[in-house]
């Protein structure tokens, strides 16, 4: 058997590292670099990062798997958010200035724009339980107009 290099501890063995001195995988993965210096805030009963950057705000969960979203972000002074280039579908809570819900758009799909005139703030959230498919108009076109 050959020894980890650092720990001293065999590569098969146990003591929650891999062969090249990493935690256990099967732990909860770290948050997002981009969520690590942000502060955090209680919104309907969920303590989540506040995006008060450029680069939190512009990017929210897109770009990160499912398992590294975490519990959701908290985007002040928004009342519309993107879901391009999410990997998964999201549920967007829209607030008031007292932190109450508004609306909430529940499974809301990659590649769509969702927002409400009088919200002062959005939390995103890793959609829960099973999604619908997207629907579809006649003409095949991914999008469907409000009326």
């Amino acid at each position: 058997m050959r020894r980890a290099a650092s720990t001293g501890r065999t590569a098969a063995g146990g003591g929650g590292k891999d062969a090249h001195g990493r935690g256990d995988r099967s732990m909860s993965p770290a948050p997002p670099r981009r969520f690590k210096r942000l502060a955090s805030a209680l919104a309907l009963g969920e303590r989540v990062p506040l995006a008060t950057g450029f680069r939190a705000r512009l990017l929210g969960l897109a770009l990160l798997p499912r398992d590294r979203a975490g519990p959701g972000l908290l985007i002040p002074r928004c009342r519309s958010v993107h879901t391009f280039g999410m990997r998964f579908p999201i549920d967007v809570v829209f607030l008031d200035r007292d932190g109450a819900e508004i609306k909430r758009a529940v499974a809301v799909p990659p590649n769509r724009m969702v927002g409400v005139r009088g919200a002062s703030s959005v939390l995103e959230l890793p959609a829960k339980g099973p999604t619908r498919p997207p629907r579809r108009c006649a003409r095949g076109r991914g999008w469907r107009a409000r009326r």
